[in-house]
């Protein structure tokens, strides 16, 4: 099974979401292979369906004057922020087609970046019980949100590469407390190309999620 890779570059997340709902309706009704989205936000604050509104902890005009948007969503999951400097994923992938269900294709987006940190940055990352995505130490670097129709996911990973991480002092990262934000900047010391991000979770996706291969193409 191949996967088709769509670039959106730097997109509003409204758009990408339009995006979304155009690949997924499409993948439903098996018109095209599953499809991973890759994409970069403005900054932006996204309520999933658990969201508890006072983890937002400053006001929509303080959001505002930072300019930053809020908008809610149907994905899984509580609050998070979304900014440059962050490779976001949306995985539009039919889980009865690849017999695979929702849990064990998070566990493999998971060990997915697991792999890339511990290979191409030699970071020691990994799960922490009770909660999804990946850890380095007690400070979460991958956090993951989908939501699942008629079979097929949608929304999906952000993973801080050289995301601003002062923003998320504006919220309770995910509803949890006590846990902190990391990214690879800051654990490197060092930036790093998005584009090359990219390609290096492209890569490791589809090694993770057996894929023989993918085609790239961009928004037209």
């Amino acid at each position: 099974m191949s996967l088709k890779v769509l670039f959106l570059g730097r997109c509003q997340y409204e758009k990408a979401l339009a995006v979304q709902h155009d690949i997924l309706e499409k993948r439903q009704k098996g018109d095209i292979e599953d499809t991973l989205i890759m994409v970069e936000h403005p900054p932006i604050i996204t309520l999933g369906r658990y969201a508890v509104q006072s983890n937002v902890v400053v006001s929509k005009e303080a959001l505002k004057n930072q300019g930053i948007s809020l908008c809610e969503t149907n994905r899984g999951g509580d609050v998070t922020y979304h900014g440059y400097g962050q490779a976001i994923g949306y995985p539009i992938v039919n889980l009865r087609d690849k017999k695979i269900g929702i849990k064990k294709f998070i566990a493999g987006v998971e060990n997915t970046f697991i792999d890339l940190l511990k290979n191409e940055f030699n970071i020691e990352a990994g799960k922490i019980s009770g909660y999804t995505g990946v850890w380095v130490g007690n400070e979460k670097i991958l956090a993951i949100g989908m939501a699942v129709k008629k079979g097929t996911t949608m929304h999906g990973f952000a993973f801080n590469v050289n995301t601003n991480l002062d923003h998320f002092k504006l919220i309770v990262p995910c509803g949890i407390v006590g846990k902190g934000i990391t990214s690879v900047e800051k654990i490197t010391g060092s930036t790093m190309d998005i584009d090359n991000a990219n390609k290096l979770i492209i890569d490791y996706f589809c090694k993770n999620l057996d894929y023989d291969g993918c085609e790239v193409s961009n928004l037209s």
